[in-house]
């Protein structure tokens, strides 16, 4: 069904839409919505909500935006379904519903994403997937969040050492590295600053590339750079040059993630981190 509406828009003048996708972000994050507008590619509609914005320490929010998870999704309205759904039954962009007892065309997410990790590092692996098995299923659409996401991408390869680039706090880097590590992944931590200070939405491109360059990784390292709110796509590239990393930041993983559930085969207009992992087995 998705190939015949990919085919009815070309045929016509209106712009191909490849998918539309949900993204919950938190509510000072500067990164997380054009990094994966730009790494998802063109064709896609991305739908944003953000968490309420709270002025308590970091570990409230944290905790806090799990709370609120569910009601963001739902304030998402008939954007998402209100009744679980088999896939083989999920209406299309264009599929039409009756509304009032006339014929309508709905417009529904293909995918939800949760775009905060430090959230989800509070609460371990098990119960991250849990809670998106549990979101899933009541909402009728995939919900992941981007931790979940990650996992998926790291399951595909042949490994289970990671390398953590972390900007956050130190008691947060160390919930991040009790994670990887309870899931199953031998961890090196990369601690990344901005300046002196903590604080991943303004870590600059150079500083980051200096920090973990400054690491000496092993050539076919496995580096993650974690976070939806650090800046990264700018600095895959250096990070990548002359040598055969696996280069995973956050929001590659989610807009990875993202496609995949869209179920499209990418095109050729994929940037060059997501080039680079299909190039190395991971296409979406």
């Amino acid at each position: 069904m998705k190939t015949q509406t990919l085919a009815a828009h070309a045929a016509s003048d209106e712009p191909v839409l490849r998918g539309r996708v949900g993204l919950v972000v938190p509510p000072s994050n500067p990164t997380v919505e054009p990094e994966t507008t730009r790494l998802l590619g063109p064709g896609y509609a991305v739908h944003t909500t953000r968490f309420s914005v709270s002025h308590q320490p970091l570990r409230a929010r944290l905790q806090a935006y799990n709370r609120e998870l569910a009601g963001k999704i739902a304030s998402f309205g008939e954007l998402v379904a209100r009744h679980p759904r088999s896939p083989a039954t999920q209406p299309t962009a264009t599929q039409p519903t009756a509304r009032n007892g006339k014929e309508r065309e709905t417009e529904t997410l293909d995918a939800l994403l949760m775009a905060c990790s430090g959230s989800r590092y509070l609460l371990g692996a098990q119960q991250d997937d849990d809670d998106c098995a549990a979101l899933s299923a009541h909402f009728g659409l995939p919900v992941a969040t981007a931790t979940l996401a990650t996992r998926q991408v790291l399951r595909r390869l042949d490994t289970r050492d990671l390398v953590l680039a972390s900007p956050y706090e130190e008691w947060l880097t160390e919930q991040a590295r009790q994670y990887w590590r309870r899931a199953g992944w031998r961890v090196r931590v990369v601690t990344i600053r901005a300046g002196t200070r903590y604080a991943p939405y303004e870590v600059g491109t150079a500083e980051l590339v200096e920090q973990v360059t400054r690491a000496r990784l092993p050539h076919d390292a496995v580096l993650l750079c974690t976070g939806t709110g650090m800046a990264t796509r700018q600095a895959l590239p250096a990070l990548g040059d002359g040598n055969n990393r696996i280069l995973l930041t956050t929001n590659l993983c989610s807009a990875w993630w993202l496609i995949h559930q869209v179920g499209l085969a990418p095109d050729d207009g994929l940037p060059w981190a997501l080039r680079r992992l299909a190039a190395q087995g991971l296409a979406p």
